[in-house]
């Protein structure tokens, strides 16, 4: 399973970089505001700057939402870096967007993924990830996991490479159970993947292991 964070935050991705476990990072508009980044040239440079972070795929979302707007926005993105993924939307728009990238080998990303069938036609665009939103399923009592299973499933069925990013991670359970259930790409906050970490057991036995080795060392 890749592990990519999803965020703007420089320093959380370094941060994450520096575990040596970041497969990639995935982040979007709102993101970017929220870490005050606005303005085409100034998100642009930002892309920039996350490229030169992290060494995988960087999923940069377009605005715009008709088909050549779409392709506009995401030549542009894609002639920034090789490491960026075109994060498109999934509409009408975006599916044949995302066969216009695929046909020219440029990555894509389809995103707001909520349903089966809508993974299906991603990657029969030839998506080279699709993003189910498993948290914000959940958020209105529907089975966020339960739609990666689906997609599972079919993409098995019929043999797409596809990659099935779940995406909206919400916590550190999330990411055991999308690894559960095949999931190949996980993108969340990086507290849900340092979660990963923490155990009680193991911070007492660390420190009966301390304990005992200065018990050991005392001098005569």
């Amino acid at each position: 399973m890749k592990f990519f964070i999803d965020t703007a935050n420089l320093g959380q991705i370094r941060e994450a970089q520096a575990l040596g476990i970041l497969d990639g990072v995935t982040t979007n508009p709102s993101l970017m505001a929220k870490e005050g980044i606005t303005g085409a040239q100034q998100i642009a440079d930002h892309y920039k700057a996350i490229c030169d972070a992290v060494d995988g795929d960087v999923s940069a979302e377009v605005i715009a939402t008709d088909f050549e707007g779409m392709v506009r926005e995401g030549e542009a993105l894609a002639a920034l870096n090789q490491q960026i993924v075109v994060k498109l939307p999934m509409i009408a728009e975006g599916i044949k967007a995302c066969k216009y990238f695929s046909d020219k080998g440029v990555k894509t990303n389809v995103t707001l993924v909520f349903s089966a069938g809508q993974a299906l036609l991603a990657a029969k665009a030839g998506a080279t990830y699709v993003s189910p939103f498993i948290g914000r399923l959940d958020d209105v009592s529907t089975d966020g996991l339960g739609l990666i299973s689906e997609i599972r499933l079919i993409f098995d069925n019929y043999g797409y490479t596809t990659g099935i990013l779940a995406a909206s991670i919400r916590h550190t359970m999330h990411i055991i159970d999308c690894a559960k259930i095949g999931a190949d790409v996980m993108t969340g906050p990086l507290n849900a993947i340092k979660g990963l970490m923490k155990h009680p057991l193991t911070d007492i036995g660390l420190a009966k292991f301390l304990e005992d080795f200065k018990k050991g060392n005392q001098p005569v």
